[in-house]
């Protein structure tokens, strides 16, 4: 199997090796890099994430795109039985590393290991947009929630504001990727990053993409002025037998 090189990014193609490499290669300094980005917000994020899934202790819970586990963490420290799934072999070791306790389980969004009605609750934060096919990926997340179970998605979106929009835009394509530089250790994946969101569909696309799939009840809610949206669902329940 040919791997880009060292320092290579994926294109908007999203070839998944292309897109699995590349995340192998910043996985040692990711999360740093991810806090350092967002200037702190990631945290924050994550626990509005985890305050819309409202996990309780024993559910199980799907975490897809998980990286290192971070995404994951708060749901296994809470009592769920959590597991973290991620195509990037290179993410999954260093999460293994730092939390050995922890479930971790190499898949791939559009082909998942596992059985249908699995789980509890599935969540992806910041991942769908690396899917090669959303839809698809969408519909393979249907199909491991359990009837009644829910969906959280947490994924850049548009800034509310027009003005602050077009800020953020040039933010993402100029500031960001020189940023990257002083803490990451393969830069050129953030100008990916950047591509990846420019490109990625607004909120009410989005939700209308998750209700394609078959889930019920989508709505979103935006932070931080619409740069991050969580769009929540349902699974419907399964028909009475007649």
């Amino acid at each position: 199997m040919n791997r880009p090189s060292t320092g290579s990014r994926a294109s908007l193609a999203k070839n998944p090796q292309d897109v699995a490499s590349m995340f192998d290669e910043v996985a040692d300094r990711y999360d740093l890099t991810n806090d350092v980005l967002s200037l702190g917000q990631t945290k924050r994020w994550r626990k509005q994430l985890v305050a819309a899934l409202a996990v309780a202790p024993g559910e199980r819970v799907l975490d897809l795109a998980a990286g290192t586990g971070s995404s994951t963490e708060p749901f296994h420290d809470a009592g769920a039985d959590a597991v973290a799934c991620d195509f990037s072999s290179g993410m999954l070791q260093v999460g293994k590393r730092r939390r050995p306790d922890m479930t971790f389980i190499a898949g791939d969004a559009m082909n998942l290991p596992f059985a249908d009605d699995s789980f509890d609750a599935v969540t992806i934060s910041f991942g769908l947009r690396n899917i090669v096919d959303p839809l698809a990926g969408l519909r393979e997340m249907l199909r491991v929630t359990a009837p009644g179970g829910r969906l959280a998605v947490m994924e850049f979106s548009d800034p509310t504001n027009k003005l602050f929009n077009t800020v953020y835009n040039e933010y993402l394509m100029r500031a960001l990727p020189p940023a990257a530089r002083a803490v990451s250790s393969n830069p050129e994946a953030y100008v990916y990053l950047a591509e990846s969101i420019r490109a990625w569909p607004d909120q009410d696309h989005l939700a209308a993409e998750i209700a394609a799939a078959g889930y019920a009840e989508v709505r979103y809610r935006n932070l931080t002025g619409g740069i991050v949206a969580i769009h929540h669902a349902i699974k419907p329940s399964a028909r009475p037998a007649s």
